[in-house]
């Protein structure tokens, strides 16, 4: 792209002053009013964020997180949600852009009616009744949902081979203590327990049928959720169809409706941009999300019917650096390489203003939680500024007078940064360090983190997920995530503390220190995360922008979500 070349050309020897356009205007979403009267059928045709990937595999013994909730998730129920009563388009306080947070007063029990602690040790979820399994021919016939498919998704989750280390061991059983009890028995209480089996990534509820007939082969799946999967068209769509027999209801204007809306939910997978913008400009998708700066500015001129919400992006991009390998085991050539690129210019001209610089590991959303950067130590901080001459300074202090080369792998599917990384390659390059980016398709370069093969550099945005798991997840030993192969035994058992502590104030002063050390460390470069949009038609229905209720799933905002056919035919679609 055009803005590429000249950023690349002013930090080459000879290169001129870049100069691009200022940020795109904002503009905040409000919802459809909420006095309107649904109207049930249709279509609803998305490409949601990570709009060029699906997940990998249908099995959630599998443990493939975010893509495979969200495309799972369509099917697979959990036991807590949100309440999306309280988003900011229909008067609440929260955006519901986080992928893995939800704050404590908007939980809403999903396949969960009611839970409780007996014990300090003991807690007790009571079943929502009359939820109920479709039949799905050679699967299964249809039948209520009961304690012992939670047990059984349990169970299984835990025994897998795949399971990341240590994520169920804070559990000591989970029974069913009749047909809608199930009884959760604790080694130890951990403060996320909710997010690790409840509305996390690794919580979805699989009934036993499907795992016969063979919960990897896509058309087995089936589940309690809205929508049941029965098309899959590999690197072109996901297609679902409304379940006639959802157990979940919207009140709306006092009057309560059965979900879903929609008769059809067809996820579009669509890797280049300009094709998703054109899509959306032609009406066949109805919704667009992690939309960038530059082409949110363009579709307000050409499409200004368009409805709007801006959110900053959860997925932080950060090059990984492995600390066990050399020249990354020098805390000093960590933080040179952090000073050598500037992070602010990156802002300014790249994410054309509309960015944030201090971002991971934990979002600004996350309140109690984040410290702003320039509440930060001056060494964290120092980070975060440009200062070539510095950086030059600690490679010689390093024993690297002259830099030194490295190689650093990226996933293709993310446009975005396959942009941006030539110009950290070339911020690097002016302090004598010559970065060789090394392209790789989502599966290999997934699997090249999750085996811990991935090279000395590795451009990742695993997102932070939520406040609690966020260091654990990224930077513990051990964990899949751990692209930088950090490892600090201290800082884990202070994590440990963290995840024990009842009391939430003390947790968050714990995780706030632990951020600040971490940055510090810098087994990372650590960089500027930008705002996104997400676009929808006004004929687009009790939809504010929302993107998430929990570890990546969308299903129960699609589902409240209905389609103004009439509207539609009369903007010529």
């Amino acid at each position: 792209m055009k803005k590429n070349r000249k950023l690349l050309a002013r930090l080459a020897p000879m290169a001129a002053t870049l100069a691009l356009a200022a940020a795109a205007g904002t503009a905040l979403a409000q919802a459809n009013a909420s006095a309107e009267v649904p109207k049930y059928g249709g279509s609803l045709d998305v490409a949601t964020t990570s709009t060029g990937v699906t997940t990998l595999s249908w099995d959630l013994a599998d443990w493939q997180a975010t893509l495979q909730t969200r495309d799972t998730g369509q099917f697979y129920e959990q036991l807590f949600s949100v309440d999306l009563s309280k988003a900011k388009s229909r008067g609440g306080k929260y955006p519901f852009t986080i992928s893995g947070w939800q704050p404590t007063d908007a939980v809403r029990g999903e396949l969960a009616e009611s839970w409780s602690w007996v014990t300090p040790l003991v807690l007790e979820i009571k079943l929502r009744q009359g939820v109920k399994f479709p039949a799905k021919q050679g699967v299964m016939a249809e039948r209520e949902f009961v304690a012992d498919d939670v047990v059984y998704s349990f169970n299984r989750l835990n025994n897998s081979p795949k399971k990341t280390q240590g994520y169920y061991d804070h559990l000591e059983k989970v029974e069913a203590k009749d047909k809608h009890t199930v009884v959760f028995t604790f080694k130890q209480f951990l403060a996320d327990w909710d997010y690790r089996f409840g509305n996390g990534f690794f919580s979805g509820i699989m009934p036993k049928e499907v795992t016969e007939a063979g919960g990897g082969n896509w058309k087995n799946a089936n589940g309690t959720g809205p929508f049941m999967l029965t098309n899959v068209a590999q690197g072109n769509s996901l297609t679902f169809t409304r379940n006639p027999i959802y157990w979940d209801q919207e009140t709306i204007g006092g009057k309560a409706y059965k979900l879903p809306f929609v008769d059809k939910l067809t996820h579009r997978v669509i890797k280049d941009e300009a094709t998703q913008q054109s899509a959306l400009r032609t009406g066949k998708l109805d919704i667009l999300s992690s939309i960038s700066w530059e082409a949110a500015r363009e579709l307000k001129k050409s499409t200004p019917q368009l409805q709007w919400n801006r959110w900053l992006s959860t997925s932080a991009a950060r090059v990984a650096l492995r600390v066990d390998t050399k020249p990354f085991t020098d805390v000093r050539v960590r933080r040179a390489l952090n000073m050598a690129v500037n992070k602010q210019e990156i802002i300014d001209k790249f994410f054309g203003g509309e960015g944030a610089m201090f971002v991971f590991p934990m979002n600004p959303e996350y309140v109690g939680y984040h410290t702003p950067l320039k509440e930060m130590p001056a060494s964290v901080q120092e980070l975060f500024q440009y200062n070539p001459d510095k950086a030059r300074k600690l490679l010689a202090e390093a024993g690297y007078p002259k830099g030194f080369a490295f190689k650093m792998q990226i996933c293709t599917c993310n446009g975005e940064q396959m942009e941006l990384m030539p110009l950290v390659a070339a911020y690097l390059e002016m302090v004598g360090v010559k970065m060789e980016i090394v392209p790789m398709e989502y599966g290999a370069h997934l699997s090249a983190m999750t085996s811990h093969t991935n090279g000395a550099g590795y451009l990742t945005t695993i997102p932070d997920v939520n406040p609690t798991t966020s260091l654990r997840i990224n930077f513990g030993k051990g964990q899949v995530y751990n692209a930088p192969m950090y490892d600090d035994p201290k800082f884990d058992a202070r994590v440990a503390d963290a995840l024990a502590e009842r009391d939430e104030g003390k947790r968050q002063q714990i995780l706030r220190e632990l951020t600040a050390q971490i940055v510090d460390a810098a087994p990372a470069i650590w960089m500027p995360a930008p705002y996104r949009y997400t676009a929808w038609w006004p004929w687009v229905k009790n939809y504010g922008g929302e993107l998430f209720v929990g570890a990546g799933r969308n299903a129960p905002i699609h589902a409240r979500v209905w389609v103004d056919q009439d509207l539609k035919k009369k903007l010529g679609f």
